[in-house]
């Protein structure tokens, strides 16, 4: 599998890198949504979050909170939203694990993280205790 992105990395394609480590990279969005819009990966191919190896996870982390702060104030962003799509379902396009740091600004438009679902479900207490049983089960 080679992604666009793996060939960001490999330099084939030209893009705005931000930002250079030995594990990930950063760059300016080809299609942002905001001024700014900055894209964080690892540089090696992982398709999912739960693929990402710990140590390359904890890599991505340190980039995007490095990050945050430089691209909000490049722009003189308000805030930003810093997202993944984790999975097709998800609206993820690229099969290649991604952060999103999308700058925002008070008046934009956009919505909060709770918008990006559509209609929530309505849970019982029964049901949300179900639920944070698995999850803790799994973990």
């Amino acid at each position: 599998m080679s992604t666009i992105f793996s060939q960001i990395v490999a330099g084939d394609i030209p893009a705005r890198v931000v930002y250079e480590d030995e594990t990930t990279m950063a760059f300016l969005d080809a299609n942002p949504l905001a001024p700014g819009h900055t894209l964080v990966i690892p540089k090696d191919e992982y398709e999912r979050l739960n693929d990402v190896p710990e140590e390359v996870a904890a890599d991505l982390y340190a980039t995007l909170h490095r990050l945050v702060p430089a691209v909000e104030e490049a722009v003189d962003a308000d805030a930003s939203t810093v997202a993944f799509n984790n999975g097709e379902a998800a609206g993820q396009e690229v099969p290649h694990v991604h952060g999103h740091i999308v700058p925002r600004f008070d008046g934009d438009g956009g919505g909060p993280i709770h918008a990006v679902a559509g209609e929530a479900p309505d849970l019982s207490d029964d049901e949300l205790d179900d639920i944070a049983a698995d999850i803790d089960g799994r973990v």
